[in-house]
């Protein structure tokens, strides 16, 4: 039997600006695979998204371009994550993340590739990595999706404007610091 993915972790690019706060958050996230826990990690572009914005404004790029950029971007910040444990498996599609599970390897989602197959969101910057996790998290059919963000807050302040409508009814929110994720995975 395939293991149930239960929970998107979507892990904030700005993590990256905090010491230790990705490490931290790598470690609560391979306990909670190692308990059995379906989840799976997308990692936010972070500085290699903040690239693409300022040339962007500096040079002016298509919306199209600047988008696939950003997400190119997530992509990198996914490598990163995954060279901080030795138990994880980077994936770029729906299938793969089942197969780490069952491995109990923590899978860390590359989305470039199942994104431009799919092409599901406006190409703007009103959709950040928040809306790409909501969106991911419906279509995998998640019940749950964890934010971790340096910051916790009022969830209207912290996500980007397309994220409501990217994110399904069906799926809760749950906003956590690196420091709160394991607290915040337990929650039921």
């Amino acid at each position: 039997m395939s293991p149930r993915i239960d929970t998107v972790v979507k892990i904030g690019g700005a993590l990256l600006a905090t010491r230790g706060s990705l490490d931290l958050a790598a470690r609560a996230l391979e306990s909670a695979v190692a308990r059995g826990d379906g989840l799976v990690v997308l990692p936010g572009g972070g500085p290699f998204a903040e690239t693409v914005r300022r040339v962007d404004a500096a040079l002016g790029i298509s919306q199209d371009a600047a988008h696939w950029m950003a997400i190119l971007g997530m992509d990198q910040h996914a490598h990163l994550f995954a060279s901080r444990s030795t138990r994880t498996r980077i994936v770029e599609h729906p299938a793969e993340i089942t197969g780490a599970l069952m491995h109990s390897r923590l899978p860390v989602l590359a989305p470039y590739r199942w994104l431009r197959a799919r092409d599901p969101l406006p190409h703007s910057w009103d959709v950040t990595s928040d809306s790409i996790a909501a969106w991911m998290a419906g279509d995998l059919g998640a019940q749950r999706l964890v934010l971790v963000k340096p910051v916790v807050g009022d969830r209207a302040a912290l996500v980007d404007a397309y994220f409501e409508r990217a994110l399904p009814p069906s799926v809760r929110v749950v906003i956590a610091d690196a420091a709160g994720l394991t607290e915040a995975l337990r929650a039921t």
